[in-house]
Parts: C-alpha cells; structure tokens; sequence
C-alpha cells in the first residue's frame, strides 16, 4: 500500500473558530461522480476527475445545502473532493476556513487501483469481487480493509467533535464512499453488516447533530 500520512492528531493548522452555535450540526456529503466511477474502475486514491455529470450532481448537493449555515468545511487531498466541496461553498460566504485531512480518504485498493471491475470479474468468482468490495477486515491486496479505514475515521471523529463542542461551529465534509460507512456507522448506530450494505449517494448529504 502506498504511504499516506494519516498522523494528523487533531492540530489542523488553523486557529479556533467561533461560531456560536447552540447545536453544532455536520453536513457529510460523497464526492460526485468521477470517470472512474462511470467506468466502473477500482479508484481508492487514484485521483480521477468529476465528470460533466459528477458536476451536475455537485450542484445538485450544493443547492440542497443552500439554506444551512457552514462555519468550517473540510475534504481530501483528492481532487472529486476538493471540487465537489467547491460548489457547495459558492453559497457559503460564512464559511470561515476550509481544510484537509486524509483520514477520510477512500479507501485504497491496493494494486486493484486503475483496474476494471469487468477485467477481475473474468479472473475471479463473483465470490471474490463480493468479498473485496464488500468484506469488512479483507484488505485488496497491498490495500486497506473498511476495519482499517474505520480506524482512521474514528481518530478523525474524536478531534472534530472535540473541536465542534469547544467552539460551537457547523462542519461541511466532502468525504469518500468507503469513508462514509464508518462515519454513518457512529452516527446512526448501525452493525458491521449494515454499514458493509450501505449504498452512499453522489447528490444527497447526511446531517448529524453534535451534541
């Protein structure tokens, strides 16, 4: 697996932000759709580019998000996250600082990254594909597993919400499918099995209140 620095421990470099708001609320959205997307490839840190329909579906998730109030937002070094986060903040001239963190980056897969769905499907069972895109601990080879990116996200999580209770502030995430799951996860109390079964949509956002 390729080296990712993942060590942030919650020192964002930037200093507090103070919103003021009594019930702090996260506004966690997928990035839109890329070309490898489309074309059915294993992405993981690939960095594919939003298609002209990925857009569409980017405005789509900012035109939803209009009416809220965003203080803080946050994405990946990923370029689908940076431009799908793009359009949801043209609406947001509140918005006091935007910053990266890769502990909420997709998944990487590993040597499967760039390759086809289609082409492993003719060199693997079904059975295979199944327990690769959808087995929580089985890492693709030279990859992460959903249990390895949960670890991840889950350190992310306990510095936001620290973050979000000290200074009182509303948080937009332009995230990852694969990163998604565990932040639903904790969020919506689901199982392992139901988080695994989870389908992330390209156009719509979750919201969660920290309280």
């Amino acid at each position: 697996m390729a080296k990712r620095n993942f060590d942030f421990s919650g020192k964002w470099k930037f200093k507090p932000v103070q919103g003021g708001r009594k019930e702090p609320r996260i506004y966690l959205f997928r990035h839109a759709q890329t070309y490898y997307n489309r074309n059915h490839y294993f992405t993981g840190w690939k960095d594919s580019k939003l298609t002209p329909f990925g857009r569409k579906q980017a405005k789509k998730i900012a035109a939803k998000l209009k009416g809220k109030k965003i203080d803080v937002a946050f994405c990946t070094s990923l370029s689908r996250s940076r431009d799908t986060l793009k359009e949801v903040l043209k609406f947001h001239p509140e918005c006091k600082a935007v910053f990266t963190d890769d502990r909420l980056i997709e998944r990487s897969y590993g040597k499967l990254e760039g390759k086809s769905h289609e082409k492993y499907k003719r060199l693997h069972s079904p059975e295979e594909l199944h327990k690769i895109r959808r087995s929580y601990d089985c890492p693709p080879p030279k990859g992460e597993s959903i249990k390895m990116v949960e670890k991840r996200v889950k350190a992310f999580l306990r510095d936001l919400i620290g973050y979000m209770k000290k200074n009182k502030v509303n948080v937009a995430i332009s995230a990852h499918g694969n990163s998604m799951r565990p932040f639903r996860r904790y969020f919506e109390g689901l199982s392992i099995k139901e988080m695994m079964a989870l389908e992330n949509p390209w156009d719509d956002y979750f919201e969660y209140e920290v309280k």
